[in-house]
């Protein structure tokens, strides 16, 4: 690795990991003040790509190619979210909401990334098919594409399915495809992947197209992928520790998000390898977050906060998501020259 290639993975690492520490700390304080901590996950998933732009920013300005105004307004809007989420817990407000409270810096929060989400796809369209494509940012094999997708829907079905089963709620499992507002969620889930899509781009295009290639070309391509998804998985431990689960559920919890990060990234970076299109995985993350209240039955906007995780939910979970998951890692993609 070169001297810039260094300086780029270092602001990298600061900008993905450092930040996350950082307000991983007041998270930490302010748990224990009762604050309320919702906007952080929101804006945690935009220091990833945020770096990566940095980084070029920082050692390509001589670069034609280079998509500066998009790029500077995601470090932009990165920071936006940061300031939110400071001033969440610094200077905390709601509002009333019907009969519950709203937080203010959650509505400002969602206000940016609907608002950003547009700018973002203005800019990245009027940037041009040559800046696009020197970034990974050109779309690439849709068909191919289309078919990653559906594949992971089907297969997160199928997941879900078995766990069902296995819990006794078989039927449960059934009744949710019965009910219409599965279908009506599903049909809100496609439009609205266009007005949020900078927070699930804000982690794919540092994780996927980023950091990816990097860890493959030191660890193999089986190797790298197995380790991007540890140290991806160690990345969401302030969000552990302090918002899916409770303090006391948070190594079993951190464990959990092992498993999960492991085998999801596997899957996405076969979808990534097999299309050469960074919104797949993109969309498929999106779908692996969104896809939660409809098997869950619970469509409130905190369905993934504060769950229940125990060590003993650990192995299915590890043995679900290997035999879902994890024999994508033998297919063609992750062959070497010599296997195939």
């Amino acid at each position: 690795m070169g001297k810039v290639e260094k300086k780029q993975l270092t602001v990298f690492i600061l900008a993905a990991y450092g930040v996350t520490c950082v307000l991983g700390l007041l998270m930490w304080f302010f748990y224990g003040k009762g604050a309320d901590l919702s906007v952080f996950p929101n804006a945690q998933m935009f220091y990833p790509a945020a770096g990566v732009m940095l980084a070029y920013l920082m050692t390509k300005k001589e670069d034609k190619n280079l998509p500066k105004p998009f790029f500077i307004f995601f470090i932009l809007l990165t920071a936006a979210m940061i300031l939110c989420a400071v001033f969440s817990v610094f200077i905390p407000y709601t509002i009333e909401s019907g009969e519950a409270e709203a937080s203010v810096w959650m509505m400002a929060v969602q206000a940016l990334i609907i608002l950003g989400s547009v700018i973002f796809w203005i800019l990245l369209l009027t940037s041009g098919k040559e800046r696009r494509a020197a970034y990974g940012l050109k779309g690439n094999n849709w068909k191919m594409s289309f078919l990653c997708i559906l594949l992971f829907f089907v297969l997160y079905s199928v997941r879900m399915g078995i766990a069902s089963a296995a819990e006794g709620q078989t039927a449960a499992f059934g009744a949710i495809w019965a009910d219409p507002s599965t279908w009506i969620y599903l049909i809100t889930l496609l439009l609205n992947f266009f007005l949020v899509v900078t927070a699930f781009f804000g982690e794919e295009y540092g994780w996927r197209y980023y950091l990816q290639p990097i860890m493959q070309k030191r660890f193999g391509l089986r190797g790298g992928v197995v380790l991007l998804g540890i140290v991806w998985g160690l990345w969401h431990m302030p969000l552990d520790f302090f918002y899916y689960t409770t303090p006391d559920m948070g190594l079993a919890a951190c464990v959990s998000q092992q498993i999960t990060c492991i085998f999801i990234g596997i899957f996405l970076a076969y979808a990534y390898m097999k299309t050469n299109n960074i919104w797949v995985p993109v969309a498929v993350h999106y779908l692996n977050n969104n896809l939660i209240p409809v098997f869950a039955g619970n469509y409130s906007k905190d369905v993934i906060q504060n769950q229940a995780i125990h060590w003993g939910d650990l192995i299915p979970a590890l043995i679900l998501n290997l035999v879902i998951f994890g024999w994508f890692i033998f297919l063609k993609p992750f062959r070497t020259v010599k296997e195939q």
